[in-house]
């Protein structure tokens, strides 16, 4: 896992948004489902394009809020495949925020998602060899 401090990385973000204010609490602070939700999306995304098809999420571990979000901030979200298993993909997510009119980042959120690669009778299937 990535630790507090760390640098933003090189990569493209797998989803960048523009938090909202349905998307927060009566003070403005971003929900931290919403958060993990759009971390969720991003995962898939890779999963999806690795496994070559449907992939879903049988797990979230280490789920960590470094810093709050704010309505109007910039969130981009990270995600890299760090392990792969025969049917299962883990995935390091982290999500950045960027203050509206400001050009510094801060890590928020980070956590690994599991997902398993299913067939079209939602059971798992084995990842081909020569995915991603």
């Amino acid at each position: 896992m990535v630790e507090q401090g760390a640098e933003q990385p090189k990569t493209q973000p797998a989803i960048r948004v523009s938090t909202m204010p349905a998307d927060a609490n009566a003070y403005g602070d971003i929900f931290g489902g919403w958060l993990m939700g759009q971390m969720d999306l991003a995962a898939g995304l890779v999963a999806a394009r690795h496994s070559r098809g449907r992939a879903v999420t049988v797990a979230v571990e280490g789920m960590k809020f470094h810093a709050p979000v704010s309505v109007g901030d910039e969130v981009s979200v990270y995600a890299e495949i760090v392990k792969v298993g025969r049917t299962s993909m883990t995935i390091e997510v982290q999500s950045w925020r960027r203050a509206r009119h400001s050009e510094e980042s801060c890590l928020v959120t980070q956590a690994q998602f599991v997902f398993v690669a299913v067939d079209a009778n939602k059971r798992p299937r084995p990842l081909d060899e020569n995915a991603g």
